[in-house]
């Protein structure tokens, strides 16, 4: 079999969050992505530099795409109680992996901090704004989150559609 010569950076990112989500970080490697995606692993290497920069640039285009689901999420939501439910459902997120490893990184940690405030600030929205909203919208979003992180770990605990309703 020929190796595929060209291949863009979002296909390669595509091949390297499969990767992290199927084997973990440890499967990042050049010879692992070179596999994955029919690129030679010295094309990689001379590409990126290194391994980090191979993630680092993963990572980045995951929360970019991350962040555009959240403006085209945001333009077809109600500005309701039922569209902060309708926006959460239909919303994206970040693997425990991704967002693990972007905690490392400051550039991608800033990532991590626009698309939360993005998130929050369209519950926000549909909470009414102001002061109220923003606060219930950090709670929402926090409690989102926790329930995508633990719910691998065994069953829902809540419906966040209650949680959304009990706050003010």
């Amino acid at each position: 079999m020929t190796r595929r010569k060209t291949l863009t950076d979002t296909e390669i990112a595509a091949h390297m969050l499969d990767a992290l989500a199927e084997k973990g970080a440890k499967a990042l490697t050049f010879g692992t992505i070179s596999q994955r995606s029919g690129l030679a692993p010295a094309t990689l290497a001379q590409r990126y530099g290194s391994v980090d920069g191979m993630v680092r640039h993963a990572l980045a285009c995951e929360w970019a795409r991350l962040s555009q689901a959240v403006s085209e999420v945001h333009s077809e939501a109600h500005l309701s109680t039922k569209g902060a439910q309708a926006l959460l459902k239909n919303l994206a997120t970040p693997s425990a992996e991704v967002l693990s490893l972007s905690l490392r990184d400051a550039e991608l940690c800033k990532a991590a901090e626009t698309w939360r405030a993005q998130v929050e600030a369209a519950i926000a929205a549909r909470r009414g704004g102001g002061s109220r909203g923003r606060e219930s919208a950090a709670m929402i979003f926090a409690a989102w989150q926790g329930r995508f992180l633990w719910d691998a770990a065994g069953g829902k605990t809540f419906r966040l559609s209650d949680l959304i309703k009990a706050l003010p």
